[in-house]
């Protein structure tokens, strides 16, 4: 005889529904306006629209109380305003009001400069007289900007090529190793270092001095060591390109190494014992069956590191400058809008750069979909 169960009855009960409230609705309007309204108020104190004399520590701790109070407050009285609703109707909205603010300073911060830049590209030096697309006609025909483009391509195929081949080799050559801990983190140190930090270490590396002084570069101490005459790395063209991109392999190799090391230790052993003992080689295995399953993370670290490349800045302008035939557009952006003041000319150059790197950045977002890793 088959026991009998018995049904808790408050598993059968429908849900509640939950009415509108209106009394607490229009309280946490009312909150809402004055939070929205206090916000505001604080923000004109901090622009010295009011108190223009206040002290800068003052300034400084009602800036930290404005902020995190206010976004405090905004989420408090959102949520109790979207509580005062109906079920059906909360659970459609809520989502968004944790989302909204965060969306809202997104599109305050990038959205309305990359249109205020946009609108701008399409005036003169000064932005007060129309000159339609003879900003862009410039980007592609100035001999400048010819050899930035130039050399940004070489930024994005050495560049990227030599970070993603090398972070693979040395993955799979530390994966094999007794000493994989220790390679990885030597390999992974530089990630520590920002562009610019590496940039100055190099600069030194390359550093020349005449042939009757002492040599501080390393290379050339060496080369003079051995008996060579100096020489100036980083003022021959179209070479010092060339030591400018060692540097962005030296930082992101250990970035490549660290996801394709992840990527291959998800490889089923099993998978690869199976190929050997049918008589593959060690190299069949490895394009045969690794490279196809780790195919979206190269994907995704290529992508990357690509737009690494095509936004380059920090150690150009800091080794060189610039100068000598290194110029990239992002340096050819920031000559021109900040140096030449030439807004409209530095404009159109950033919405150049922005439209090559984005079709990368979308590409890369879609991979990483593919992989459910955003």
């Amino acid at each position: 005889m088959q026991p009998t169960t018995e049904i808790d009855p408050r598993q059968t009960s429908t849900p509640h529904v939950k009415s509108w409230e209106p009394g607490q609705f229009f309280l946490s309007l009312l909150g809402l306006l004055v939070t929205l309204v206090v916000l505001w108020w604080g923000f004109l104190f901090l622009r010295g629209d009011f108190f223009p004399d206040a002290q800068n520590w003052f300034k400084a701790i009602f800036a930290i109380v404005w902020g995190v109070g206010g976004v405090a407050s905004l989420f408090t009285v959102s949520n109790m305003l979207v509580e005062a609703l109906p079920n059906d109707v909360r659970r459609r909205i809520q989502p968004y009001i944790f989302v909204g603010p965060g969306v809202a300073f997104l599109a305050w911060f990038l959205l309305i400069p990359l249109l205020r830049t946009f609108y701008q590209s399409f005036f003169d030096a000064s932005s007060t007289n129309f000159v339609g697309l003879d900003n862009y006609q410039s980007a592609f025909t100035d001999r400048q900007m010819l050899e930035s483009f130039k050399n940004n391509l070489l930024w994005l195929v050495l560049g990227t090529g030599l970070c993603v081949v090398l972070g693979l080799l040395i993955a799979v050559l530390a994966d094999r190793s007794s000493f994989e801990n220790f390679a990885k983190a030597l390999i992974f140190l530089p990630m520590a270092i920002s562009f610019v930090g590496a940039g100055v270490i190099f600069r030194f590396m390359f550093a020349y001095q005449p042939v009757d002084q002492p040599q501080i570069g390393v290379l050339n101490a060496v080369l003079v060591a051995l008996g060579g005459q100096p020489q100036a790395w980083l003022a021959q063209e179209p070479w010092n390109t060339f030591f400018l991109i060692i540097v962005l392999v030296w930082m992101q190799t250990g970035y490549a190494m660290v996801l394709f090391s992840a990527a291959l230790k998800g490889v089923p052993e099993d998978l690869l014992e199976a190929a050997r003992i049918d008589g593959a080689s060690e190299v069949q295995a490895f394009f045969g069956i690794i490279i196809p399953l780790i195919k979206g993370t190269i994907i995704t670290v290529t992508t990357t590191i690509a737009i690494f490349t095509l936004k380059i800045f920090d150690v150009v302008i800091v080794m060189t400058g610039g100068q000598y035939g290194t110029e990239v557009v992002a340096t050819q952006f920031y000559r021109q809008f900040f140096t030449n003041r030439n807004f409209g000319y530095g404009s159109a150059i950033a919405i150049v750069l922005f439209i090559a790197v984005l079709p990368v950045m979308i590409y890369n977002l879609r991979q990483l979909r593919k992989t459910e890793a955003f």
